[in-house]
């Protein structure tokens, strides 16, 4: 059915009805009556092969029309084997989601991301845990914010339902997928690098310098917000 259709895209021979086409090959092209392009054929022992019918004049080549076709079709496997299949992993929170749980969904992402897939993370709300949207929406930006070498935001989080959404976006499609083990020793020399933190040579500590990013703006917009309930 599929080498049907794939030898229907190209007139062969006697199909070729126009008057003149022009004749390519490895030592270059020439137009020609498309009477003198068969009887070439015919000579060597092959077809003539329209492959360019939209072309002033169409363009043909003298080839074996069945290892043409064979050809193409091994060509358009090879391309649909390069391209890339990109999937949508889901990553799960709660809205009191632990530190070393956090940590570990994180390294999760950071592998679909980097193996071209997109990532839907969500917080769950149960039951009268939906008053804690808004710890919910400083967690997903936080994770936003962690990711940010690795994916771009595709949306923002947006509640529906019981769920608070965050869509990202692979920086870098079509990257060759890594066992588990080599993203786990990738992700320790990570640590590793970032435990090491550098002095400031004003004096002051890391944790002194303002951090900013979305993360860091939602959770001061979220304290300023706990301050004014207090003083109501």
């Amino acid at each position: 059915m599929k080498n049907d259709k794939l030898s229907n895209q190209y007139r062969v021979n006697e199909q070729i009805r126009v008057r003149e086409v022009r004749v390519v090959g490895d030592d270059g092209s020439q137009v020609m009556p498309t009477k003198k392009a068969l009887d070439l054929a015919r000579q060597q022992g092959v077809d003539l092969v329209e492959i360019s019918p939209k072309a002033q004049p169409p363009v043909c080549r003298l080839v074996d029309y069945s290892k043409f076709l064979y050809q193409q079709k091994k060509r358009a496997k090879e391309m649909k084997q390069k391209q890339v299949k990109v999937e949508v992993k889901e990553i799960r929170f709660g809205p009191q989601t632990d530190e070393h749980d956090y940590q570990f969904k994180l390294k999760h992402a950071q592998g679909f991301l980097n193996e071209g897939n997109k990532v839907r993370a969500y917080v769950f709300f149960r039951g009268r845990s939906i008053l804690f949207k808004e710890q919910g929406e400083v967690l997903l930006l936080r994770f936003a914010n962690d990711l940010e070498e690795y994916g771009k935001v595709e949306q923002m989080p947006k509640l529906e339902g019981k769920k608070m959404f965050l869509y990202l976006a692979p920086k870098k499609v079509g990257v060759e997928k890594k066992s588990q083990q080599k993203r786990d020793r990738e992700q320790a020399i990570a640590e590793a690098k970032a435990a090491k933190k550098v002095v400031p040579t004003d004096g002051t500590s890391a944790d002194d310098k303002p951090k900013g990013g979305l993360f860091d703006n939602a959770k001061n917009g979220s304290d300023a917000l706990k301050k004014l309930q207090n003083e109501e």
